[in-house]
């Protein structure tokens, strides 16, 4: 089925899959769809809607919507589309389908819906594979012009190996090209539109300095081509992941760090059309695609690496959790267990920001200088951001390291806090400027704290043009 002039509302539930939604949406754009968005609430934890509202050109439907939204949201969205898509759906919104109940946006819209409807759903295996949620889908699949799609088996974002994951963006466009759901072009010149008014083709212009949007990438879409976006011709660099500090060939001092923040970090940039490229460490967390990556193990490994790739970056955003000190001498063979104490001489590692404040410094000194094509070219707009991990006396600290680094800002988080920090999606934190007051710490998504970053960044290198 040929996508081009269709109408499709895009539902959003609230689950890790979210950002996925961000590409499937640019992926329908690009076949030529129209696409608009309703959300739950819990979904707009993970993705802001204002990055749905940047993508579509047109407002969300939100259940605390706008003063002036239409009262008959639940109706018009449904009305106007000519397939509804929930990508993803979650056991809990799977249930109030097949329930009949409908008290949020994604509900309502589907409970009022005439045209085909898609329902994709993405979740822990365990929850997948329970009675209830097999009852509910096997519910749906029974209901008219309703699809359910497979869910495939793989790694889930809890670190389990399962059934459950979302189908991929791009094979949910090669199904629905390859099915006959979508209805004929005689429903659509019958559909309902929603008012002009509602929609505004320059809304990502209109915004001043909110949060850019994240993660709105397919495979066959570069954002880097895009001269619209606000990093267009932009490099940054980014560190990321963790170091291992051999003691021996088998054992290392190192620390928890999975690199999901410099995951939404490279995700949210590239979004937004900056060239990225990461040095990075051991982690779990995998980098989308355009995004090019050195890999590295040692803090030194690493310092070297950021210092020969310094020059080039518009922007260098100091992610890694890199280690302060190594041991002074790694053992050639495994240090045997003999139970007796063990004694480790440990060194300092050299302190990447600084050393990467002090070379801009000193590069912006001869700024006046002429260059051959061999030098490295003059950039005194570069930004520098740095990050502090504190346990204690945040504000104080993070002051404090600002100040020794002379980066441009300093993300402060502490993860201290249950079900945050290491490993997980959430996190409290808070950005440190120079000059001005440590603002209180806020609990936000990793996703939220790279936008923030972005911001930031972009902000920065548009004043100092």
């Amino acid at each position: 089925m040929n996508l081009a002039g269709k109408k499709i509302l895009l539902g959003v539930s609230g689950g890790i899959a979210v950002y996925k939604s961000c590409e499937l949406l640019r992926l329908l754009q690009k076949k030529g769809a129209e696409v608009r968005v309703c959300m739950t609430e819990a979904a707009t934890e993970f993705v802001a809607p204002l990055t749905f509202a940047s993508l579509s050109k047109c407002p969300v439907y939100l259940k605390n919507g706008a003063v002036e939204a239409r009262p008959f949201q639940h109706i018009d969205f449904p009305r106007w589309a000519d397939l509804y898509l929930v990508v993803p759906a979650t056991a809990n919104v799977i249930g109030k389908f097949a329930c009949g109940i409908a008290d949020d946006p994604v509900s309502l819209c589907f409970m009022s819906c005439t045209c085909s409807r898609i329902v994709a759903p993405a979740m822990n295996v365990a929850m997948y594979n329970s009675p209830a949620v097999k009852r509910n889908l096997e519910v749906l699949r029974g209901f008219e012009n309703t699809t359910v799609l497979e869910s495939p088996a793989g790694e889930l974002a809890c670190g389990e190996v399962g059934q459950g994951r979302l189908m991929e963006p791009v094979e949910i466009v090669k199904w629905l090209e390859a099915s006959g759901v979508i209805l004929s072009d005689a429903h659509c010149a019958e559909s309902k539109d929603l008012p002009a008014s509602e929609c505004h083709p320059g809304a990502e212009g209109d915004r001043g300095q909110s949060n850019p949007p994240a993660f709105p990438v397919a495979q066959d879409i570069d954002p880097t081509l895009d001269a619209t976006l606000p990093g267009h011709g932009k490099k940054v660099l980014l560190t990321a992941g963790r170091t291992e500090e051999a003691i021996d060939p088998v054992r290392y001092i190192s620390n928890r760090s999975s690199g999901k923040t410099a995951v939404a970090l490279a995700s949210v940039f590239y979004a937004n059309g900056f060239q990225v490229e990461v040095v990075a460490g051991p982690m779990e967390a995998a980098f989308p695609g355009g995004v090019q990556v050195t890999r590295v193990r040692s803090a030194r490994e690493m310092h070297d690496a950021v210092m020969e790739r310094f020059d080039q970056a518009d922007a260098v955003v100091h992610c890694a959790a890199v280690a302060d000190y190594r041991p002074a001498h790694a053992a050639d063979a495994k240090i045997k267990d003999s139970r007796s104490q063990l004694t480790i001489e440990l060194v300092p590692n050299p302190n990447i920001l600084r050393d990467c404040t002090a070379a801009r410094a000193s590069r912006n000194q001869n700024a006046g200088t002429f260059h051959t094509g061999k030098e490295a070219p003059c950039n005194k707009q570069q930004v520098i951001v740095g990050f502090a991990l504190e346990t204690d006396h945040f504000e104080q600290h993070a002051a404090e390291k600002l100040a020794k680094s002379g980066a441009d800002a300093l993300l402060l988080n502490a993860p201290v806090a249950s079900d945050s920090g290491f490993g997980h999606d959430c996190v409290r934190y808070t950005l440190v400027r120079p000059g001005m007051d440590v603002p209180e710490m806020k609990m936000g998504g990793k996703v939220d704290l790279a936008q923030e970053i972005v911001a930031f960044v972009i902000d920065k290198l548009r004043v100092s043009r």
